[in-house]
């Protein structure tokens, strides 16, 4: 246990940029959830927290790598506007692909999706579906920004987010199908649907690129009423609706 320095503070506060945390390969979770739920799926540089914190919620395992910081500290470091009382920082994981999951399973592929919020929500999905990959081409936000993290609520420990080429990703499973939704697709209630595959979301405001979407080998509709005034679907409600359709299939 050490207390709070200048330099530990200065190197936290460089971590919400993600060229620094692609070169330091590190990344932050902050608040008493979000630390509680990933501790011990990843390797810890420093948990940083008050000494009330600690008081109430340390444990021997946080004793190494404990700083001790004040609040005012802790409000430098924060990515929030209210400052939590904890903030770990953990190394980014060396995550590898597994083939013979991704070619029994149900995967998720997202195409440039920007928001972190949306990203953060799919992630969580995923875990409650026991999706356990996700593909994102590589100008999908960035899965360790911190608002992507808070969004997760603890599914970032069981959600392995791999970022891809995805035409590369699509040559490399050749057999299985590639599922995406597109407003002249199939109505997806009447579809039947592979137990596994890929199901492809696409970016906010253009959807599913042209190069992704033309290696769908089902391509999807999610109908809507004859008088919705809707244009579209934010991408998290439509990932929502069109895996829970999956798992609806598969389990009656």
């Amino acid at each position: 246990m050490i207390d709070i320095n200048n330099g530990i503070i200065k190197a936290v506060r460089a971590l919400a940029v993600k060229k620094n945390r692609d070169d330091e390969g590190l990344w932050v979770a902050e608040g008493t959830k979000c630390v509680r739920d990933t501790w011990g799926r990843f390797t810890c540089r420093w948990i940083i927290a008050t000494r009330a914190w600690h008081d109430q919620f340390g444990t021997a395992e946080h004793y190494d790598r404990l700083v001790l910081a004040g609040k005012s500290q802790m409000a430098r470091m924060s990515q929030f506007t209210t400052p939590s009382d904890v903030i770990a920082v953990y190394e980014k994981p060396a995550i590898g692909i597994e083939r013979s999951r991704v070619e029994s399973s149900l995967n998720i592929v997202l195409d440039n999706i920007q928001d972190p919020g949306n990203l953060g929500t799919i992630v969580r999905l995923a875990d409650w579906y026991g999706i356990r990959d996700i593909f994102a081409s590589p100008t999908t936000v960035d899965v360790f920004n911190h608002k992507v993290v808070q969004a997760t609520m603890g599914a970032i420990a069981r959600v392995q987010v791999h970022y891809v080429d995805l035409e590369e990703l699509f040559d490399d499973f050749p057999t299985l199908p590639v599922c995406g939704t597109f407003l002249d697709g199939d109505n997806i209630y009447s579809a039947t649907l592979p137990e596994r595959g890929f199901v492809v979301f696409g970016n906010e405001g253009q959807g599913i690129g042209a190069k992704v979407g033309a290696r769908a080998t089902q391509r999807l509709l999610i109908p809507k009423a004859h008088d919705a005034g809707s244009e579209s679907l934010n991408v998290g409600l439509a990932a929502a609706i069109t895996i829970s359709e999956f798992k609806r299939q598969l389990f009656i």
